[in-house]
């Protein structure tokens, strides 16, 4: 039997809707509604010191408001502990992983290689990696240690992104081994979303690009834990006139802002739909979009947009 094709939006209610944001949901949706698929939604919410109720309700809120739409429950990977350590038992039988007591600024002066992956520092020389028994129960005593995963070495991890075209990269020489579970006993990020996207079916991710270079992390533990590889679509920023990502900015681009200064949603995802190369910028309902989707239509770079723009567009 075919898989039905599944999409998802997963953010992290740590603030507003912006923007930013609202594009990879709307594209998320497209893809997964113009295939046929379902859609599902999963709040990221592992950073509790963060993650606010207020922002998951606003979050579900803009959704809706968007037409935005989700299939089956809400997920939060704040509920999911038990299968993120069973996933974790899983790769310790197999020797993949081991207890790292190094601290940031530890790693930062071990390391050899000034830079890793854009998203994770400098590479992790393996200082914990050589640890005896005896040292690792002596250092427990004073730190908790958090767990790293070792990639296949020597290995190229290889994807092609719908998007962004043929992916290659040697983990364990760009990043070396990776966390998989803090210090503080919770999942990681790289974990928490192979083993949350595998649980839901999903077999489509499509995301910012700015997770391009995690990737190859999320393989090779997909392959570790003999799951199926999804598809991936990374998708080009929206960028500000000065080089910042439209979704970490502050003002009048939060979605929750302009739902509740009355402007229409047709309005929004007109907007959208013209930076993504859906639309010249008219007003239209994200279901009317469908018909038209395509991942060929998106620009292949970030696009900058100009606030004062966007708040003609949107008569703000």
């Amino acid at each position: 039997m075919p898989l039905i094709p599944r999409g998802r939006f997963a953010p992290s209610p740590t603030g507003k809707l912006h923007l930013g944001n609202a594009r990879s949901a709307l594209l998320g949706w497209l893809q997964a509604r113009s295939q046929g698929g379902e859609f599902l939604l999963r709040v990221e919410d592992l950073d509790r010191a963060r993650c606010r109720p207020e922002h998951e309700a606003n979050l579900l809120s803009d959704l809706e408001y968007l037409g935005l739409t989700w299939d089956g429950p809400l997920v939060r990977q704040s509920e999911r502990g038990g299968a993120y350590e069973e996933a974790l038992e899983r790769l310790d039988r197999q020797g993949r992983l081991y207890p790292c007591f190094c601290s940031r600024a530890e790693i930062a002066r071990a390391a050899t290689a000034p830079h890793g992956a854009s998203d994770d520092g400098p590479r992790y020389p393996g200082t914990c990696a050589r640890l005896t028994p005896e040292e690792r129960a002596e250092k427990a005593r004073t730190r908790r240690p958090a767990l790293r995963f070792r990639p296949e070495p020597s290995t190229v991890t290889r994807f092609d992104d719908l998007l962004c075209g043929p992916q290659a990269q040697d983990v364990d020489a760009v990043v070396g081994d990776f966390v998989v579970r803090r210090n503080d006993g919770v999942a990681s990020y790289q974990l928490a979303v192979v083993v949350d996207d595998a649980s839901a079916g999903v077999t489509d991710v499509l995301r910012g690009d700015d997770l391009l270079a995690s990737t190859p992390r999320q393989l090779q533990l997909i392959d570790a834990l003999e799951l199926p590889r999804p598809r991936h679509a990374h998708v080009p920023l929206l960028l500000g006139e000065d080089g910042k990502r439209l979704a970490k900015r502050e003002g009048a681009l939060a979605v929750t802002d302009l739902r509740s200064m009355g402007v229409p949603a047709e309005k929004v995802i007109g907007l959208l739909a013209s930076w993504s190369g859906l639309g010249d910028g008219e007003p239209v309902a994200a279901a009317d979009l469908v018909a038209r989707f395509s991942l060929e239509k998106i620009p292949s770079a970030p696009v900058i947009v100009a606030e004062p723009a966007i708040q003609t567009a949107l008569g703000v």
